[in-house]
């Protein structure tokens, strides 16, 4: 027995010995941490040694694709290590109420444009100071052909979208639901050819297809470290947008209270100057301490730092408007414009100059952001008494927003004004339209300066569209624009029915109510 006894602790101290020695870690006094990581982070696992050397904390980084829209799992993680936790905070404010976090580094998601088309945009722009307004009208155009990462899953993709939207809200403030419920982002989102769920995914996807993008929207240590690689046939110029900027901090944050002792060595360490300035040589992302000189290449201010929404509604619309970058969308909206004798003179004039703007002439930041894009399908009808004239184009180029130009520009006006027999015919056009194409996003723009006095009544109108296919019935609004002397009630009614809105033009201008409806298709 004792023989055996003893057979038997041997044999269990070499199986601890053995077990010790797989763990990769003899030293008992060692802080093992389980760390739920955005991919972003997988730069850094060079220092993680260094820091197990240097504090005996031992992180165990777990990459996962969703961890910054994802509630971290405490069961599983001590802490957390994200690009961002905004969403996080925004969209599950009690899973982080109260943990302690760190900010670790910074970086601000830019645009990386290939040298030519640097150039051809910089030499629009009034001092070459390049705005998201501007890349969106060269998205819109075809200019810019980019790649993003998908904002549902990637913080850089949706720190991007959000950027871009506040600048297109113009308010200089954080995004409120009214400003993104019509939002701009339409011409924009024409402009995307490349996508990934993750920024490095994204960086490697970029590299592969550089033949189908000359942009790239993504962190800013990104291009740089992109551009330091050798992967890149042309080298990716940084552009810093005028208008601001969204920058993720890259928190560490506690999700187990009982290794706080072990976090805060970790924070200490990592926000040494010496550890900050390996980080900076590492990653190429900014140090958080004002004390660390920087990487000549990070010496470029970064200028207005856009607020990040405070309302979960908001991210929840920017979100469900973008859809999926990976599938491409076609819209179509059809426009019916009164042409009756009294839009003679400057209300035709007005009419004209907004949509001339539309088609680009228009160089204001909203102007860019509203604008006609490729790939959008466009119907203009004209009516009086009956429809005069119909044209549909799908934008390719200059040529199809002349064909629309010129169809505004031409006379022939009608004695009558069949306002809801020229809705009914929209509703037809868009059934058909439809019918093409199911997948197809169809919404309608009316505008009238005066009441229906020809054609069908507003109650003939109703039963016929309640006869139209469920389709086209719950999915093609009506966006009426009041002008003149419209029945301001009827078209509220109508636009309530259909599921779009009026806007009144009588309080600003008909260019200014064009460019709020262009946001609602």
């Amino acid at each position: 027995m004792r023989r055996g006894a003893g057979l038997l602790a041997l044999c269990l101290a070499l199986v601890a010995t053995f077990l010790t020695a797989c763990s990769g870690d003899a030293d008992d006094d060692t802080v093992r941490l389980r760390v739920l990581a955005g991919p972003d982070l997988a730069v850094l696992s060079p220092l993680l040694g260094e820091l197990k050397g240097e504090t005996g904390v031992d992180l165990r980084l777990d990459h996962r694709a969703d961890a910054e829209t994802k509630t971290p799992d405490r069961d599983r993680y001590d802490l957390a290590w994200l690009s961002s936790d905004r969403y996080l905070r925004l969209t599950d404010k009690y899973a982080l109420r109260g943990l302690q976090r760190t900010a670790t580094m910074t970086s601000p998601v830019v645009i990386g444009l290939k040298p030519d088309v640097a150039r051809e945009l910089r030499a629009r722009v009034p001092g070459s100071r390049l705005t998201w307004a501007d890349i969106a009208d060269a998205a819109a155009t075809g200019t810019v052909r980019f790649g993003m990462a998908d904002p549902r899953h990637a913080g850089s993709g949706l720190a991007a979208l959000v950027g871009v939207a506040t600048a297109a809200a113009g308010t200089g403030a954080a995004l409120r639901p009214e400003d993104v419920s019509c939002d701009r982002l339409r011409g924009f989102r024409s402009g995307q050819t490349l996508t990934a769920d993750t920024g490095p995914a994204l960086v490697d996807t970029y590299v592969d297809h550089q033949d189908q993008a000359n942009a790239l929207i993504t962190y800013e240590s990104d291009l740089l470290a992109l551009n330091a690689s050798g992967r890149l046939d042309d080298r990716l110029e940084v552009v810093r947008p005028e208008d601001g900027m969204v920058l993720a901090d890259f928190p560490l944050l506690l999700l187990n209270p009982a290794h706080r002792a072990a976090y805060d060595k970790v924070t200490r360490w990592l926000r040494r100057d010496s550890v900050q300035r390996q980080i900076m040589r590492h990653t190429l992302r900014r140090p958080v301490n004002t004390t660390v000189t920087r990487d000549a290449r990070l010496r470029e201010p970064v200028g207005n730092a856009l607020f990040y929404p405070d309302q979960p509604a908001v991210v929840e619309a920017l979100l469900a408007d973008y859809g999926d970058p990976d599938r491409r969308t076609t819209s179509q909206v059809v426009f019916l414009l009164d042409f009756s004798g009294s839009m003679r003179g400057a209300r035709m004039a007005a009419l004209r100059e907004a949509f001339a703007g539309l088609s680009g002439a228009d160089p204001s930041a909203s102007g860019k952001f509203t604008r006609f894009y490729r790939g959008e399908r466009l119907t203009v009808v004209r009516f009086g008494g009956r429809v005069l004239e119909q044209t549909t184009v799908t934008v390719t180029g200059p040529k199809d927003l002349t064909a629309l130009a010129d169809t505004v520009a031409r006379g022939g006006y009608g004695d009558a004004t069949a306002v809801w027999s020229a809705l009914d015919h929209g509703y037809r056009t868009a059934a058909l339209d439809l019918a093409a194409d199911p997948d197809r996003s169809v919404s309608l723009v009316l505008m009238t300066d005066g009441e229906n006095n020809a054609g069908l009544s507003y109650a003939e109108f109703v039963r016929r569209h309640k006869a139209l296919p469920a389709a086209v019935r719950a999915g093609v609004p009506t966006y009426p624009v009041h002008f003149g002397e419209a029945d301001a009630g009827e078209l509220r009614r109508v636009a309530a029915r259909t599921g779009g809105r009026m806007v009144e033009a009588a309080d600003s201008s008909l260019s200014e109510a064009f460019k709020e409806i262009r946001g609602c298709h």
